[in-house]
């Protein structure tokens, strides 16, 4: 009897477990696993196109430009390639910095290792934090890798290596991730720079061409010396898992941009990209929002060109939409030039409302705890209002902050009502200076491409 009893205890304890693994598996489990370093949580990227941002482009002079940086608001420095450029079918006088000569090397156009230690170091004692770019999916034609590995790069039908299929990159050649001896090579290349120069992490070029495993691996190795932050030029998910902390947001640039140029008959596209944002990529991982950026600027026109009266109300709604604002060189001086990419092109520096209205932002995003980059407990939440193609209105809050933010996205003035009572209150509007009450009876009057962030 009591061995049958002992086994009735058993079965059910056997049972028991069967079926919490069974509702265990229905449990949702965070998709993020990635731990983003604390010190990005407010923070704000600054792309260097060290090249182009001084009259000497070298890290020394670039170094002297850190402590306004800081005053902007700006934390993570994002360093354009510093590595020695290829000569063997190179573009331009200089050729593109994305066209790696070696992986261990400084080019010499920028300084020294030492002056690269020197600016990393600089940056540090300021609070700031300092990212390499990072060209993994191809080297230049001249590598030494190319003769002392030719097993480690893609060839086309003929058996010659190729540049990257269907662009016309001329003057690199594509890389074979399906080699264990590169991928070894390539993880001990990016884990010197953080142990020799003590970089903070990369912003890893043309990410999303690159196997995601790769990508997943390097980070576990990365973390293993310091925390470092990732950023990847990809806009995909599954990035976000275990090796990125923040992908790009090119939907929200290209939808800004057509609403700023008249081409979006409303704000449909915006919508959009905020749903998937919200609905589609996991929680904490973050977006970088700019609207400008090397490839941006070089190809396509300034933002001035780009976003026309409409610039200004983009760049407000990249730092208190969601997403981690970035800064592209020059932004700030209110540069009215296309930076060449392939010759020596320096930013003229001055003045500009650009520069004092990204400095009254980035202050509000370190003071507003709606404003993190992850943790707000804040997501963008739809205020309808009379003139939804063409006005865009949202609250974010939590239990600490609150933001009533309505933007005109058009070249007409607005006169708007809100539905709904997410929005009521008592603000300040955070331009203005005025306070504001909002309630079932407020009209707004925006004059055109105007803004309002109200700030409870």
């Amino acid at each position: 009897m009591k061995h049958l009893f002992m086994t009735a205890l058993l079965s059910l304890a056997t049972a028991m477990a069967v079926i919490g693994q069974a509702e265990g598996r229905y449990q949702p489990v965070p998709y993020v696993k990635v731990n983003h370093p604390e010190w990005a949580r407010k923070a704000v990227m600054y792309q260097v196109n060290t090249r182009q941002f001084t009259r000497e482009g070298t890290f020394r002079a670039a170094e002297k430009h850190l402590a306004r940086i800081k005053e902007l608001g700006a934390d993570i420095i994002w360093l354009m390639p510093v590595h020695e450029i290829g000569v063997k079918n190179r573009k331009g006088t200089l050729g593109s910095p994305y066209s790696v000569k070696d992986y261990y090397s400084v080019n010499p156009e920028f300084g020294s290792l030492a002056d690269l230690k020197h600016f990393v170091g600089e940056a540090h004692k300021l609070g700031m934090h300092v990212i390499l770019d990072w060209v993994a999916n191809h080297t230049a034609w001249d590598n030494p890798l190319v003769t002392q590995h030719p097993e480690w790069y893609e060839k086309d039908w003929k058996g010659d290596f190729r540049p990257t299929p269907w662009w016309d990159w001329s003057d690199i050649i594509n890389l074979n991730y399906n080699d264990p001896g590169l991928r070894k090579y390539m993880t001990d290349a990016m884990k010197y720079w953080v142990r020799e120069a003590d970089i903070d992490g990369y912003r890893c070029d043309v990410a999303g061409f690159v196997p995601v495993d790769f990508w997943n691996n390097a980070r576990k190795e990365l973390d293993e010396i310091k925390p470092v932050f990732m950023l990847a030029e990809w806009e995909s998910r599954d990035l976000h898992e275990y090796a990125f902390d923040m992908t790009y947001a090119w939907t929200w640039y290209e939808r800004m941009e057509q609403i700023a140029q008249g081409r979006a008959k409303d704000l449909g596209g915006l919508f959009v990209y905020y749903s998937w944002n919200e609905s589609s990529f996991p929680k904490d991982a973050l977006r970088m929002v700019g609207v400008s950026n090397h490839d941006k600027n070089a190809w396509e026109g300034t933002e001035f060109e780009l976003f026309g009266k409409g610039l200004q109300a983009a760049m407000v709604l990249s730092v208190v939409g969601e997403g981690m604002p970035m800064i592209y060189n020059g932004q700030e001086a209110g540069s009215l030039k296309r930076l060449k990419f392939f010759e020596k092109d320096e930013i003229a520096w001055r003045e500009h409302p650009n520069g004092e209205l990204y400095k009254k932002l980035l202050k509000l995003k370190k003071s507003n705890s709606t404003l993190l980059n992850w943790g707000h407990n804040a997501t963008m939440t739809l205020v309808p209002n009379s003139k939804p193609d063409k006005v865009f209105s949202f609250v974010r809050q939590n239990n600490r902050d609150k933001l009533f933010v309505v933007m005109n996205f058009s070249a007409l003035p607005r006169t708007v009502t809100f539905k709904e009572s997410l929005y009521h209150g008592k603000y300040t509007e955070y331009f203005s200076g005025k306070a504001a009450v909002q309630d079932a009876a407020t009209r707004l009057n925006l004059p055109p491409w105007s803004y309002r962030v109200f700030v409870k």
